[in-house]
């Protein structure tokens, strides 16, 4: 990586009312392994970008007495992480065929320090759907650069003039998936807290080797997407048209209600568990995008969702395996069906979806990627680096992300719980939306959705509109 990395693709992408402090490479306290890991077929389709994540904090005043406490104190027990988390050290090494390898090398990560002139309470009820100054508390990822000079995670410590901070992270979905992601986030902090690491990172990325399926995979079909609406090849019209991005709540007797009309009209003969809170609310997401879009009764559509497999195989993945342990699978229906069927068919089409994730589908999926010459149409790589390939959830379908069982929230590294985190959604793709636990704690929660704009108020409208009309019918 060029020394000069970041006075190049930071300090030029910072807003006015932001300035650049300092710019560090921080690499593991101790030497740690080096070498070249492969990444395995999970590692490398899906999003091959940096994730983002933000915190706002407010510390106490004893922690600003000093300018660079904090700072300091993020940076110490960061490079203390790393020495048990060392791949997020390395880069990424192309190979053929758009596959990757990982090496272990200790570049090192980016920690950058920012000021703003402005204060938290500027930023009103953090709504950063409507606030383009979100953006700037964020780094700045250079993908024209070569992959083996792109860090695998960059984080912006930011100061606002009133003594609050917020805490922003990228880090690579080809290296960790969220679950790992998490995971390393709780270590940290512990470690900043002055506390030992409680649970170790598993870097053991060949346990599925030499494990067959017992099914032929030249007899397994991985299901194409509905071509894209709005344009003739399905990728690169339709991508232009302007998006917008919005934040729904739903409280948790909302939420209650919604999944007991999913149980009682689709359930009632059935002994199963019943519907989740995941297979519910993005079945009525699924519907409201279907009639916000206007689409007819034949209209075929998915629904991607992302199954983490360590409890799915046999035997087992550690809880602790730092990688990526999912995959996208995809729920397929006519719009006709999801409009005009009870809430309850939608959150049958996604159960059954989810229930398809065994350990003889992962070891099918995972043969049959090794088996592909190129993996370009399972991976939703940056635009500027993949030209005109485009994720599939766009119009006429929809992604739903669940990070409702992730531990993202109280991430405290001394100064107390964050007043707010989120998703950072500055850089969401139309069709693409996240739910997530409420950071109050009180059993409501948040939905992230990036829709084209000129159906976003439709979907809104039919949101809560069919959850009240679903809702009073029951009663």
């Amino acid at each position: 990586m060029h020394q000069n990395y970041c006075e190049r693709n930071i300090k030029s992408t910072m807003s006015s009312a932001i300035t650049l402090k300092g710019c560090y490479t921080v690499k593991p306290i101790e030497p740690t392994w080096s070498g070249c890991i492969s990444l395995t077929e999970c590692d490398q389709v899906g999003f091959m970008t940096h994730v983002p994540l933000l915190y706002f904090y407010r510390p106490p005043q004893n922690w600003l007495t000093s300018p660079t406490k904090i700072a300091t104190i993020l940076k110490h027990s960061l490079s203390r992480v790393l020495m048990h988390f060392y791949l997020l050290a390395g880069r990424l090494r192309s190979k053929e065929n758009f596959r990757f390898d990982l090496e272990c090398n200790a570049k090192g990560v980016e920690f950058i320090e920012a000021e703003s002139s402005s204060t938290l309470s500027d930023l009103g009820d953090f709504s950063s759907s409507s606030n383009n100054y979100y953006r700037y508390l964020f780094p700045h990822v250079d993908y024209t650069l070569p992959i083996h000079e792109l860090p695998l995670l960059l984080i912006q410590l930011t100061k606002f003039k009133c003594g609050d901070i917020s805490i922003s992270v990228l880090i690579s979905h080809a290296v960790v998936d969220g679950q790992s992601t998490s995971h390393f986030l709780n270590e940290w902090a512990q470690l900043a807290r002055g506390e030992p690491l409680k649970r170790v990172p598993c870097l053991d990325r060949t346990m599925l080797h030499g494990k067959k399926p017992c099914n032929s995979v030249n007899e397994w079909k991985f299901n194409e997407p509905p071509v894209l609406l709005g344009n003739s090849d399905g990728k690169v019209e339709e991508s232009k048209k302007k998006t917008r991005v919005e934040k729904i709540k739903l409280n948790k007797a909302q939420v209650e209600k919604l999944r007991k009309i999913a149980n009682e009209s689709w359930n009632k003969h059935s002994n199963d568990r019943g519907f989740s809170r995941y297979e519910t609310i993005a079945g009525h997401m699924w519907r409201s995008a279907c009639k916000a879009r206007g689409h007819k009764n034949e209209q075929p559509t998915m629904l991607g969702v992302i199954v983490d497999w360590r409890s799915r195989v046999k035997p087992s993945l550690p809880k602790e395996y730092f990688g990526n342990a999912v995959y996208d699978l995809m729920a397929t229906s006519l719009a006709g069906d999801l409009i005009s069927k009870p809430l309850g068919y939608a959150s049958s089409k996604i159960k059954e979806t989810i229930e398809k994730m065994n350990d003889e589908y992962v070891r099918l999926m995972t043969e049959y990627l090794k088996k592909l010459d190129d993996l370009t149409n399972f991976q939703n790589l940056h635009e500027i680096v993949s030209g005109n390939i485009v994720p599939f959830y766009q119009n006429p379908n929809l992604g739903v992300v669940s990070w409702l069982t992730l531990p993202f929230h109280k991430l405290d590294f001394g100064w107390g719980n964050e007043l707010y985190m989120e998703p950072g959604i500055h850089d969401m793709l139309e069709g693409e939306s996240f739910i997530l636990p409420s950071s109050h704690d009180d059993g409501s929660l948040m939905i992230y959705i990036c829709l084209q704009e000129v159906y976003m108020d439709a979907f809104k409208r039919h949101f809560y509109e069919d959850l009240e009309l679903e809702t009073l019918s029951k009663l």
